[in-house]
């Protein structure tokens, strides 16, 4: 038996590019990413990726104490979780301009399943040929569809065939 070159057999091509370009969306138009529900490990990992030991994330017994009644997510770990890079929309992303009007609005709890609903408020041509700008208002949202985050964030992206 011969071994079917991996072209052959696969459905997909993946080359670390997506297919969108600037032009491919419209404001007003709405990307959903999936969800992802937090646990222990994400509140530990975070805290030893950027050094953020609040006591509030990490130990049970002072976040019992507090007004949430247990622990809760890390803000920022909130925002990057709430992000839409896994739909396949960014792979002609040139620069991430960055993030505006940050607020956490609900706490994330351990247990919570979180996803990012975005939509298109700015699609605008950049200076320079080529290239366009999106920016879009982010709403973060728990299983009970409650947004916990809210955000714009803005990209350079691709024109096509330019």
């Amino acid at each position: 038996m011969t071994a079917t070159p991996l072209e052959e057999t696969s459905l997909f091509t993946v080359t670390g590019q997506s297919d969108h370009y600037w032009e491919d969306l419209d404001l007003g138009d709405v990307l959903r990413g999936p969800g992802v529900t937090i646990t222990d490990t994400h509140l530990v990992t975070w805290a030893g990726l950027t050094g953020d030991w609040v006591s509030l994330h990490l130990d049970e017994e002072y976040a019992a104490s507090t007004a949430f009644g247990g622990r809760i997510g890390h803000g920022p770990l909130s925002l990057s979780l709430g992000l839409l890079t896994q739909t396949g929309w960014f792979g002609n992303v040139l620069a991430w301009l960055g993030l505006d009007e940050v607020r956490a609005t609900a706490p994330v709890r351990i247990g919570d399943t979180i996803r990012p609903v975005a939509e298109l408020v700015v699609a605008r041509p950049s200076s320079k040929p080529g290239r366009g700008v999106w920016s879009f208002a982010y709403r973060t949202v728990n299983q009970r569809d409650e947004t916990v985050m809210t955000f714009t964030s803005s990209f350079l992206v691709k024109r096509r065939g330019q």
